[in-house]
């Protein structure tokens, strides 16, 4: 399955992002960040839960942006929909976000900015840039993207100025850490789960696009989700950031061409089916990590 990258939501916490061109077979697992080139704030070593702050993640209050917009996506307790209402309801035809399907405390203490660094800070990363089709690569140290590349992102930016950590990692590096990860229980049928993990900055996120389906959840921070069906394909500038698009598009969309949307925040999951558009937004310095399902 070829599958793109996921951004995030708003309203409820979810995340996702969008670009083409990255190769999950059965069984395989890669390993994707997701991070902007911006500017890097003082480090607050602030607590594990809740919002944005966590895990010495977070900016200056100002690089925030603030709100996190409508929520029109269905949010449910894991307890209250059981694997085959969840097939039944929302596998194939729509997006839900889930709270307190899994524990995933110690993996969040372990993606601590300080844990992070102490242990993968001198493995060399790939960077993409973050427009809907990634050309350029730069490769550098995963201590040097975090401490002089992870940065708020301007409004005025391209997605081809912009860069990501992401995929052509090497996986088994980062083997440890992601068997403490508990991903969502609930697989589709014929399918295994493949992970994505993301570090990103204020005002960064993917432009809108489509993969198969997977499940988006937040570590650190916040991720605004904006989502269409597969036959309701979005107006967009492949270049142009998620940011620039809800700033100069969004406000004046008819209501009959509004996206879903929400907000995902630490311990709730989004699912997204399969073929769907969506872009994301991260408020907040975010660390994610999405299980694609192929």
């Amino acid at each position: 399955m070829w599958c793109s990258l996921i951004g995030s939501p708003t309203g409820s916490p979810k995340s996702r992002c969008r670009f083409v061109g990255f190769w999950m077979g059965n069984g395989a697992a890669r390993f994707v960040a997701a991070c902007l080139i911006c500017s890097v704030g003082a480090e607050h070593e602030g607590g594990g839960g809740g919002g944005g702050g966590g895990g010495g993640w977070a900016l200056p209050a100002d690089h925030s942006l603030g709100a996190d917009g409508s929520c029109s996506i269905d949010i449910l307790d894991g307890s209250e929909l059981s694997h085959q209402q969840f097939l039944e309801r929302y596998a194939y035809s729509r997006p839900v976000i889930l709270r307190g399907l899994t524990d995933n405390t110690k993996f969040q203490l372990l993606c601590s900015r300080s844990s992070l660094l102490e242990n993968y800070g001198s493995l060399k990363v790939r960077l993409s840039t973050a427009n809907t089709h990634s050309y350029r690569k730069v490769d550098v140290s995963f201590q040097e993207y975090v401490e002089e590349l992870l940065r708020p992102q301007s409004e005025e930016t391209l997605g081809s100025e912009t860069l990501y950590f992401f995929g052509d990692n090497n996986f088994t590096e980062w083997q440890d850490l992601f068997d403490q990860y508990h991903p969502p229980p609930y697989l589709l049928p014929g399918t295994t789960g493949a992970y994505s993990f993301g570090i990103a900055g204020p005002g960064t996120g993917v432009p809108f696009h489509w993969h198969g389906p997977g499940y988006s959840e937040v570590i650190y921070g916040r991720k605004r989700w904006f989502l269409y069906p597969p036959d309701k394909e979005p107006h967009f500038h492949p270049n142009r950031t998620t940011l620039s698009w809800l700033k100069e598009t969004y406000p004046y969309l008819p209501e009959e061409e509004a996206p879903l949307e929400c907000t995902i925040r630490p311990g709730e999951v989004l699912y997204f089916p399969d073929h769907w558009w969506h872009a994301t937004l991260n408020l907040e310095t975010s660390v994610f990590i999405s299980t694609f399902l192929g």
